[in-house]
């Protein structure tokens, strides 16, 4: 026999009460009898009952549940940022769903749409540029959004990121000190995060070093260790024997892909990676890299979200330094390990 659902009418039918006294119980209203709440109380836990909180949602208008959109699940990258969201989520008795979209604009906009038909209260959205249907979604909702870790190509958005342009140029400019031909390997180039920080922060560091900037030194990899591996011929028929790679994920391929072509890295070729997760360390030679507070992004962006959600905006506004964009920028560091001279 099917096991019936324990449903808020089950809990009033048993406690004898309606089921705006179960609903009042349960949203911890204060306007419940001392032992009326006891003994609804009882019947919860002795029914084992467990509010659904869309449907809870659906009448106070707060689901506490948040959604966090994630391009890839399994890059260090954004699991990193996931653990710092959802500690502070957890700290704010938030409920967290977590959908993968696969970088791609199809599979954003039905994870969007998902999440608000899940009735969640705010959505903490990772990855790059937003399409115009997801950009569409965004404005047509009352919900928040908080960009973690990255830049869109949504300026109304709030963001929670470093200065990659400001990172790129440190970079890169470390590793034009040894090196004549610096390559700059990243996603995509007209995606936000790169036409408008990386690679003027990388034209920067060859401005700064008085040297010839050469676009025909800038690869693409869309976050692939493949695809590193692959650039390898590429890039050392440049002339280059240096390189900064915005992804651990390429810079790994492209490590394994100098060796295996007995390239001795940094002997010949450096490398300086750009965001420090536990990839750079589990290499041979490990890799030098920029540092993020890949957490602390993650925790701020969740706390900003809470002080959106509760229409707290002066609040959310003064707790960080923003930049006119209603970007927070948190800082970044550099450290030095084996694959640099």
């Amino acid at each position: 026999m099917e096991k019936q659902a324990i449903t808020i009418y089950t809990v009033a039918s048993e406690a004898h009460v309606s089921m705006a006294t179960v609903s009042r119980v349960v949203n911890g209203n204060p306007n419940v009898k001392p032992d009326t709440r006891k003994k609804v109380l009882e019947v919860i836990k002795r029914l084992n009952y467990r509010p659904n909180a869309v449907a809870r949602g659906l009448a106070s208008k707060k689901t506490t549940t948040v959604g966090v959109v994630i391009p890839d699940i399994t890059n260090d990258y954004f699991a990193e940022l996931a653990l710092g969201i959802d500690d502070i989520a957890t700290m704010y008795k938030y409920n967290m769903i977590l959908a993968n979209s696969d970088a791609d604009d199809k599979n954003a906009l039905q994870v969007v749409r998902s999440m608000f038909a899940k009735q969640v209260d705010g959505i903490i959205f990772m990855g790059h540029d937003v399409s115009d249907d997801v950009k569409a979604e965004f404005e047509s909702s009352n919900v928040p959004v908080v960009v973690a870790g990255s830049v869109t190509n949504d300026d109304s958005l709030p963001v929670v990121r470093i200065d990659y342009q400001k990172a790129t140029q440190e970079a890169t400019s470390k590793l034009l000190k040894n090196n004549e031909k610096v390559a700059l390997i990243i996603g995509s180039k007209s995606s936000t995060i790169n036409a408008q920080q990386r690679i003027p922060g990388y034209q920067k560091a060859y401005e700064d070093s008085q040297r010839q900037y050469d676009h025909r030194l800038i690869f693409e990899a869309h976050d692939s260790y493949e695809e590193g591996y692959a650039l390898v011929d590429r890039i050392l028929k440049t002339g280059a024997t240096a390189a900064f790679l915005s992804d651990d994920s390429i810079a790994a391929g492209l490590l394994n892909g100098l060796h295996d072509h007995g390239v001795k890295v940094p002997e010949d070729f450096e490398i300086i990676t750009g965001n420090d997760t536990k990839l750079a360390t589990i290499t041979r030679p490990m890799m030098s890299s920029i540092t993020q507070p890949l957490y602390d992004i993650g925790a701020v962006s969740m706390r900003l979200l809470t002080k959106l959600m509760s229409e707290d905006q002066q609040a959310a506004e003064a707790d960080a330094e923003q930049d006119g964009n209603s970007n927070v920028i948190l800082q970044h560091g550099f450290v030095e390990r084996q694959s640099t001279k």
